[in-house]
This record gives C-alpha cells, sequence and structure tokens, in this order.
C-alpha cells in the first residue's frame, strides 16, 4: 500500500497543500514561457485532460493552442479538431505554419458518437493533440474520458464554457480564459496537478482576427459504423 500512495504523490495525484509536488508527467511546452512559468515550467500534460473555460468563442483561444499545433503538425502527429463552433480558417493556418496534412476536422451527430470517436482518437498512436468542443458533459463522461486520455500519450484540450467553472472535474489542468486590452489573452489557472491554483498572466494574441473561426463546409462528419455504447 505505501508503495501505491508513494507512486500517487509522485505523479502529484495526491495533493500536498503544504508544498509544491513537481509531477513525473509528461508534458508539452505551451510555447507561452509566462504561462509555462505560471505551470510550474511543465505546460500541457499528455496523457490527461485540460480545459479551456472561456465565454465564446474567438478570443485568443486557438492562438493559445498555436505553438503546440505547429509543433505537432511538423512531427507528423495528428492534429485532431472533433465539433468546434465554425471550421477553422485553413489558409491562416497554413500561413503561421501549421502542416495541414496532418489536421483532420470531425464533426459528429450526437453525444455517443462524440464519445466514442473522441475516445478513438485519445488511444490512437498517430495522435498528437486533439482539441474538442463537447457541450454539456456528465461528470462520468469526464471521467469516462480521462481513462481513454491516460491510455494514450497526447494532449486533450476541451473547450467548455466559462459556467462549468464552479464544477469539479478530474482535468488535470483548467484555464479560465477572457479576452484583456489590446488584444491580450487574459489566462487564470483554475487547477493544476501537484500545486495551488491561482496563478494569472496576460498574454498577446497579435494574430487573434486572422485565426477566426471561418464558415466552411464539414471535412468529416460521423456516425460511423461498429460504435462502441
Amino acid at each position: 500500500m505505501s508503495e501505491i500512495l508513494n507512486t500517487l504523490m509522485q505523479d502529484a495525484r495526491v495533493w500536498q497543500g503544504h508544498q509544491h509536488i513537481r509531477t513525473n508527467q509528461s508534458a508539452e511546452p505551451t510555447g507561452y514561457q509566462m504561462l509555462d512559468n505560471q505551470l510550474g515550467g511543465i505546460g500541457w500534460p499528455r496523457g490527461a485532460l485540460s480545459e479551456c473555460l472561456l465565454n465564446a468563442p474567438g478570443i485568443g483561444e486557438l492562438q493559445l493552442l498555436l505553438p503546440l499545433m505547429q509543433r505537432l503538425s511538423h512531427s507528423g502527429k495528428t492534429v485532431f479538431w472533433i465539433n468546434p463552433p465554425h471550421t477553422p480558417y485553413a489558409p491562416a493556418f497554413a500561413r503561421e505554419g501549421v502542416n495541414l496534412d496532418q489536421v483532420i476536422l470531425i464533426h459528429t451527430e450526437d453525444e455517443g458518437d462524440l464519445l466514442w470517436t473522441l475516445e478513438n482518437c485519445l488511444r490512437s498512436p498517430v495522435t498528437g493533440l486533439v482539441m474538442v468542443w463537447p457541450g454539456k458533459l456528465a461528470a462520468r463522461e469526464i471521467r469516462r474520458l480521462q481513462l481513454a486520455a491516460e491510455a494514450g500519450s497526447n494532449v486533450c484540450v476541451l473547450f467548455r464554457e466559462r459556467r462549468y467553472a464552479e464544477q469539479n472535474s478530474p482535468a488535470a489542468l483548467r484555464l479560465e480564459l477572457a479576452p484583456g486590452e489590446h488584444q491580450d489573452l487574459r489566462v487564470n489557472v483554475l487547477k493544476r496537478r501537484g500545486s495551488w491554483p491561482g496563478q494569472c498572466c496576460s498574454l498577446a494574441m497579435h494574430h487573434r482576427a486572422d485565426l477566426a473561426f471561418q464558415e466552411a463546409p464539414r471535412i468529416v462528419q460521423g456516425p460511423w459504423s461498429g460504435q462502441a455504447g
């Protein structure tokens, strides 16, 4: 039993209020040094869920993920977009250095289709990043996704409404996003594994308008046969 507890503590899954525990979990740098500093030098956790909570799309959340998309897409990993509110403007991402050959956009028909798709993306060895706009999720569904995330070694970011900030979540990282002055993006750390929350920073988003969502035809659409219940 003591060995299990020691392992959990080293992975920062048992929080100790008197000290910061640096997690052994692998992670991807955010590409923003100021934010990485607020996250204890960890960045986006791999094999775990991260949540970005915001009131409305188009405030700079895509720019926040841009360095990760650039890096993973050029390393041969697939970047999945699942149920974004609109289709992203592909030429802008190409100009910013994202390899569009490694980007897959998926729209699902219903909640069961979404969960099945997301779980399979998270478990796939080709996946580098999964970005999903899931809408309403029950706590049991988030736990189900967390288990799928743990089975893979990729980054999963859920974009959810800001009102869900008051709800408990098994996500390893929870960020509250809000627009700031001069196209800045205010990032408030609500939860991070192994330490206190409450860190806050403002990030310059110079290309925020260029990366705004654009209306366009859907690229991939479900449902597919053989869905798991």
